[in-house]
């Protein structure tokens, strides 16, 4: 797959150098552009460029566009994401235009995309005779970007042309426009994502399985049953979503009985209204205490998926070293202690002994740092399960309250206490299988398709501490992964967080109690 290829300090400081001189009247846009292009190319760190590039918000001006192409083009993406940001934020028509003006020219792929997120950004309205001709672009991430700001604008008119980059020869972009057209409503979806059911690439597979729920259908029913039949994994919970989403039955992955009820009333179903399906969802609700997960389910304190392709992230950091309050509810589980790391511990070893042979598994246990059991994910064999076992079981918690007491009489290395921080960040970019210094908003190849997250949710280290900010690096990493995040919570801090986590990445939330 091509990288674009991002321009060097010396050839940014020449960008900057032929950007045309600012012709605002003169006032604070003329000096604070002028400032900009003769301190920007001197700050050799990330937070001080961000911090320049946010100084010309609120600057309205079709030059505010020029001077941050040198932005946009930036390697670092916190620089080219805060130049999206202002761009994005423009409240008149001018730097509008221009923006308008520089889609219809030759500019590099990072540029052009950039100017697409921040029309995407801001539902800049009435540029579809730009945005069209960029789902034409040789860069994938241009054709990807062109839908995303159309969807954005909410140009229904554009749904022709967007239904076009269904058969689009990068599955990105089939993905993106599978997506785009469900969030639009437009009919025309249906069709083109039962054609795309059998597509080789899962992610573009569980687009169109999102889509058929999405814009609900009669004649989709039969298909998603016959492939609910075919498929294996994680897909098969995403078709059992999108039959009930349709039909408002709730029969789950058995595609047996799906298979009766369509036979039995196929002829004559209608499709329920929105205010029908609510009611049927509320006594479904009623029977939920009663549900058994499916044979060959994967079952992690309550939560069950037929993923096959799965990694199991636990929190060591030192507030996991804490007992849990609620004493009653973990009471007569046969944990070794009440202490949380004890209590994950022994659930991830009972359900590693649980694991079918054909699920792939791997565990990461992150503090400060993060480390792996496997390099990659691996057959539940009795081999490997053993040796999971055991990894499991050695795990403790890292730096916790017991060991402040060595940090006290000076034993400041014994205690660890910097290494039992929680860097959630790097946990999840590390399971998402973002690599250092890849392009990660464009890497979808991942091996894991089903993410357990057990933390206790309070961030204290890495390259992004903010829960707001870490949210949205996943929601970037993840949109072309779609890698489901279940998140389980235990502890009393930033449960919000792990819940957000969860839904945004179409898993589910488990309180585990403080």
């Amino acid at each position: 797959m091509p990288i674009p290829l991002r321009p060097g300090p010396l050839l940014l400081a020449l960008l900057l150098a032929l950007l045309p001189a600012a012709v605002t009247s003169p006032g604070r846009d003329e000096e604070t552009l002028a400032d900009f292009r003769r301190y920007f190319p001197k700050y050799e760190d990330t937070a001080s460029r961000v911090e320049a590039v946010l100084a010309l918000e609120e600057e309205e001006s079709p030059e505010v566009v020029d001077a941050l192409l040198v932005a946009l083009a930036h390697e670092e993406p916190a620089v080219v994401r805060a130049a999206v940001r202002v761009l994005g934020g423009f409240a008149t028509r001018p730097p509008v235009e221009r923006i308008a003006a520089l889609l219809g020219q030759r500019t590099s792929p990072p540029v052009k995309e950039g100017l697409l997120r921040a029309v995407e950004t801001g539902r800049y309205r009435d540029l579809s005779e730009v945005l069209l001709p960029c789902l034409e672009d040789p860069a994938w991430g241009v054709r990807r970007g062109a839908i995303g700001a159309l969807v954005a604008t909410g140009d229904g008119g554009a749904a022709a042309a967007i239904a076009l980059r269904c058969a689009d020869k990068e599955p990105a972009v089939r993905c993106a426009a599978l997506d785009g057209l469900a969030a639009l409503g437009a009919r025309p979806v249906v069709a083109l994502a039962l054609a795309r059911l059998e597509d080789e690439v899962w992610q573009v597979r569980a687009s169109a399985i999102h889509a058929l729920g999405t814009v609900r259908d009669r004649e989709s029913i039969g298909p998603l049953i016959a492939r609910l039949g075919a498929e294996e994994g994680r897909l098969v919970a995403d078709i059992a979503a999108a039959l009930a989403a349709i039909t408002g039955q709730d029969m789950g992955a058995r595609v047996e009985l799906w298979r009766k009820f369509w036979d039995s009333y196929g002829d004559r179903f209608q499709i329920p209204t929105d205010e029908e399906l609510r009611r049927l969802r509320e006594r479904q609700q009623e029977r939920r205490e009663q549900y058994q997960p499916p044979p060959g389910a994967v079952t992690y304190h309550g939560v069950d998926t037929p993923s096959r392709s799965i990694l199991f992230v636990i929190d060591v950091s030192g507030s996991m070293e804490q007992e849990v309050v609620d004493r009653e509810r973990y009471a007569g589980g046969g944990y070794p202690s009440l202490r949380r790391i004890d209590i994950v511990k022994t659930e991830l070893q009972r359900t590693i002994a649980a694991l079918e042979p054909f699920v792939e598994f791997n565990i990461f246990a992150f503090a400060t740092d993060v480390d792996a059991w496997k390099k990659k994910l691996v057959r539940a064999n009795v081999l490997n399960k053993s040796s999971a076992n055991d990894w499991v079981g050695k795990r403790e918690a890292i730096g916790g309250a017991s060991k402040e007491d060595l940090a006290a009489a000076g034993l400041v290395a014994s205690a660890n206490l910097e290494a039992g921080r929680t860097n959630t960040y790097a946990a999840l970019m590390e399971a998402l299988g973002v690599a250092p210094g890849s392009d990660a908003a464009k890497s979808y190849a991942v091996a894991v398709d089903t993410i357990f997250f057990l933390s206790d949710g309070r961030p204290s280290a890495g390259e992004y501490v903010d829960p707001k900010d870490i949210l949205r690096e996943v929601r970037e990493v993840n949109a072309l992964r779609k890698v489901v995040i279940h998140t389980l919570a235990i502890g009393e801090f930033q449960k919000e967080f792990m819940r957000q986590l969860a839904a945004e990445n179409g898993g589910v939330f488990v309180d585990l109690g403080r």
